[in-house]
């Protein structure tokens, strides 16, 4: 039975996404839009916080991306995507793939406060602040280890599918440009066929609209 992902446009789903593309995986995709469906009984039962991803697969669900993405790398002969236990870049593979939500963190609060708080005075101007630092100082280290590398590790892995779909959603909450390692590298990855097939298609249900989120007047 091929396995079923269930998606939604530029959530954190699109790193599974990528990554089955990549792997060149026979599987279903189930997209959804953010609301009622993901909170319908039959959905929780796969995912129990209404969430994406949910991956069935083997007669089983996953639903957090970094479990996702090590099972089917030890799975679905992940190749030069994985790094196999006892290899020399396994301890750095398992780093940056899980930073992925270092990052991811800091624009998912971003993400509530500009997009799901709808009214201006709901939001906070102090936590836009804050978070768009911490947000950045996440870049940072990603920009200095990028430093003289065209990816994470030696080579493409599937470290960089995880980190490059957070840097995906930082940018429209930080100029990627000021980061002159990080941007040529999210450049790089942005050409790979796998990942231009995970992005919406055109007239998609999305979360960011386009261009970068203006920080708003807050009294």
């Amino acid at each position: 039975m091929k396995p079923v992902l269930h998606h939604c446009h530029q959530a954190r789903s699109m790193r599974s996404l990528w990554l089955l593309h990549e792997l060149g995986l026979d599987f279903d995709l189930v997209v959804h839009d953010f609301g009622p469906d993901l909170r319908s009984e039959s959905y929780l039962a796969k995912h129990p916080l209404g969430r994406v991803p949910a991956l069935e697969i083997d007669g089983a669900v996953l639903f957090e991306t970094g479990a996702i993405t090590e099972y089917l790398c030890e799975t679905r002969a992940g190749g030069d995507l994985y790094r196999a236990p006892g290899t020399p870049e396994r301890m750095a593979w398992l780093q940056w793939l899980h930073y992925a939500e270092t990052v991811a963190v800091h624009a998912a609060s971003l993400t509530q406060q500009h997009i799901v708080i709808y009214e201006d005075k709901d939001r906070s101007a102090v936590v836009i602040k804050l978070e768009t630092r911490r947000l950045e100082k996440a870049l940072e280290v990603l920009d200095t280890h990028l430093n003289g590398r065209d990816y994470l590790l030696s080579g493409f892995s599937a470290a960089d599918i995880s980190v490059g779909y957070s840097a995906y959603v930082a940018q429209f909450f930080v100029d990627l440009s000021r980061f002159e390692n990080l941007s040529r590298w999210f450049e790089t990855l942005s050409r790979r066929p796998a990942f231009q097939k995970a992005l919406p298609p055109e007239g998609a249900n999305i979360i960011y609209k386009s261009g970068r989120c203006e920080a708003p007047v807050v009294s």
